[in-house]
């Protein structure tokens, strides 16, 4: 099944940082027996409001291939990251 997973981070996330999130990402979906299809590293935008103290967000986009235990699993990681302010996980349709 294809997923597309859309993450923020602090918008004064440096790039080491940004590499770090996208290795464990990497790491998470492999784990998972899936894999990446496609990232993209969409920059830092203004959010509509405070998360914390960021008031900007660095967005990072994932498209990948998963099976649906693994999609379950997923999230339950991201919660535990502390680099990772929000996340969205959706199914594609077809």
């Amino acid at each position: 099944m294809n997923y597309e997973l859309t993450i923020v981070m602090d918008g004064k996330s440096t790039p080491a940082k940004k590499k770090t999130a996208g290795e464990k990402i990497e790491k998470l979906v492999k784990t998972n027996k899936g894999k990446i299809v496609k990232s993209d590293d969409w920059g830092s935008k203004d959010l509509a409001y405070t998360i914390g103290e960021s008031d900007t967000g660095s967005f990072m986009y994932y498209e990948l291939e998963l099976e649906s235990e693994g999609a379950r699993t997923i999230p339950n990681k991201l919660k535990l990251e502390d680099d990772v302010i929000r996340y969205l996980l959706v199914k594609e349709e077809k």
